[in-house]
């Protein structure tokens, strides 16, 4: 007998639910369903993301609701539109094969029009966002009167994102008698507090420990200077070549930067961050979805909820301010019983945050060294015969040219056609990684400069990175410039690459670039005679440290106190995403003195 038939689970839902690939229940499934379904009490179930919540509420609910009515009667909260979409997805395929369930997703960022139509049409349950609900209460166009089930979705999430306000108006629209079902990955005093306020007598069952993470991954963390942070995350993302991840930033200007340098190094990558409108989201999300993106970088904030599957690494390429925050990044990996990896990337002083999330997670984390050029070679080499290996062969399309390709190849061997068919994809590597450095440190460097400021002089201002001059232009964020529409704009009017191009500090109303010194003449040759939107465009090397003293054109500016900490991605060598032979990348040295060398990416 299906063990979801013996749960108490109609078959028509086990059906379809077998048809997406539930096999056994989950161990949150299988404790939470009975006792959700007999409807009597309110709910506090914690577990990990990743554990089956969904169905954990879902299925129950499908079980209690009247469908031949069409009021609303049960109100879901989530923290984020792309977790209100899920739910309202998983719901809607869990019903499959059941008569008139009307299901209706309610978040911000879309036309609230076609919601509020969708509302009037009829509908059982409401998938909501907490700041779109309020909103469609406040129109009066909903009617909770017959709501008989709340549930509190990552409720622990929606509490860190400042919606405690919110869901206590929201509740207070809803009748006394309805049951709440809260469920959450960790357990803060203001998720007690809500238990309290809202609810009679709990049952609470917790899967795991209160607030630990998922059993399932692995944490591991390596201890890098600040400098050579971007260079080894790079050489780690290398070490592994089949890696699907979502990487975490502190803030929307480094998921940003991190994301535009990946690019330029020829990594499949985007970011998610909250200054995207819906639409950008929707679209990067898909591209990740379909795993046309390998990694995405994102905030704490626009990762929340997000659902996809396989993921194969999450990497905080900046610890989390709030620590109970890793809980919910790891979280993202190792879902449904799968195994996964969580990465940290640290320096000496962040240790003692190490041990601190220890003791929250109830894991120990594991050290790791940054890989050497050889090692990750060899990686990728052995992942290179692999797919050779397994790479599925169009007899009926290939035979056609097999007789010319065997006539070409014919003065080959067999070992010199495996050795050059290996070293298409090996040489890059290879030339990426030549003389690549150890970036790992014993534990007593804190990864500064000797004068205790990254990137910056004595002084306190920024550098230019090495071999880049900073010049400012008196166009910023107030003209409807994004990072990209700039660089596009400068690369443009310049005639020049994309990868001459190194850190953009994008202000409101002037940005700062740098540029390679060999490219700065072309730059100052092209913005000659130039204006935007009827006022001249105005070029002038900045003050605020520069790799070499130009003098001259435009003089030294010093506008807006350019005082802004940058990012600590790359090394002062190559900044955004310029591989550099002594920063674990096997590119350029402008450090040692001896001239200076191509530029390679790598691809």
């Amino acid at each position: 007998m299906n063990p979801f038939l013996e749960l108490g689970i109609r078959h028509e839902i086990v059906s379809a639910i077998t048809e997406l690939g539930f096999e056994k229940p989950s161990p949150i499934q299988e404790k939470a369903i009975p006792v959700l379904l007999t409807g009597n009490d309110d709910f506090v179930g914690l577990a990990q993301t990743g554990t089956g919540k969904t169905a954990a509420f879902g299925l129950p609910l499908l079980e209690q609701l009247d469908f031949s009515s069409k009021q609303p009667q049960a109100l879901v909260l989530c923290p984020t539109r792309e977790l209100c979409l899920q739910i309202a997805r998983d719901l809607e395929k869990f019903a499959k094969h059941l008569d008139n369930v009307h299901v209706v997703a309610v978040y911000g960022g879309a036309n609230i029009s076609d919601q509020l139509r969708q509302i009037r049409r009829g509908v059982q349950i409401v998938v909501a966002t907490p700041g779109r609900m309020l909103d469609i209460i406040g129109r009066n166009a909903i009617d909770f009167s017959n709501v008989r089930y709340v549930v509190l979705d990552e409720a622990d999430e929606m509490l860190n994102m400042g919606f405690q306000e919110d869901i206590n108006n929201i509740l207070s629209e809803t009748p006394d008698d309805k049951k709440t079902w809260l469920f959450s990955a960790t357990m803060p005093k203001e998720v007690r507090r809500i238990a309290q306020n809202y609810m009679t007598n709990p049952f609470e069952l917790t899967v795991g420990t209160k607030n630990t993470g998922n059993t399932n991954i692995e944490h591991h963390y390596y201890m890098i200077k600040a400098k050579d942070k971007y260079a080894a995350f790079k050489r780690i993302v290398d070490f592994y070549p089949e890696i699907f991840g979502i990487v975490f930033c502190r803030t929307k200007i480094e998921t940003q930067e991190i994301a535009e340098a990946l690019i330029k190094d020829g990594y499949n990558a985007d970011s998610l961050h909250g200054d995207l409108s819906q639409q950008q989201r929707d679209k990067v999300m898909k591209r990740y979805r379909e795993r046309n993106l390998q990694l995405l970088i994102a905030t704490d904030v626009a990762a929340r909820g997000i659902d996809v599957n396989d993921v194969t690494h999450v990497i905080n390429y900046s610890l989390p301010d709030e620590t109970e925050n890793y809980t919910h990044r790891s979280g993202r990996t190792a879902r449904a019983g799968k195994t996964g990896i969580s990465i940290s990337l640290i320096n000496v002083k962040e240790m003692s945050k190490i041990r601190h999330i220890e003791k929250i997670i109830g894991k120990e984390f594991i050290r790791k060294q940054v890989p050497q050029g050889t090692e990750v070679c060899e990686k990728q080499l052995f992942a290179i015969i692999d797919k050779v290996h397994n790479v599925e062969v169009h007899e009926d399309r290939i035979n056609t040219f097999l007789p010319q390709i065997l006539e070409s190849l014919q003065d080959l061997s067999k070992e010199e056609i495996v050795k050059r068919f290996a070293s298409l994809e090996f040489n890059r590597f290879l030339n990426y990684y030549e003389d690549a450095p150890d970036l790992n440190i014993d534990g007593r460097d804190n990864g500064r400069d000797r004068d205790g400021r990254e990137g910056r002089d004595r002084d306190g201002r920024r550098q230019a990175s090495k071999g880049f001059t900073r010049l400012f232009i008196n166009l910023g964020s107030v003209d409807e410039f994004s990072r990209g529409d700039m660089l596009s704009f400068i690369c443009n009017k310049s005639k020049i690459s994309g990868k001459s191009i190194g850190k953009i500090d994008l202000k409101g109303v002037f940005t700062f670039f740098e540029v390679q010194d060999e490219e700065v003449e072309r730059v100052f040759q092209g913005f000659q005679g130039v204006d935007f939107n009827g006022r001249n465009v105005r070029i002038e090397v900045s003050g605020e440290g520069r790799s070499s003293d130009r003098g001259g054109r435009g003089g030294s500016r010093r506008s807006g106190g350019d005082r802004e900490r940058g990012g600590s991605y790359g090394s002062r060598n190559g900044g955004s995403g310029r591989r550099d032979r002594n920063s674990g990348g096997g590119f350029r040295d402008f450090s040692s003195g001896k001239g200076r060398r191509e530029s390679k990416s790598r691809y």
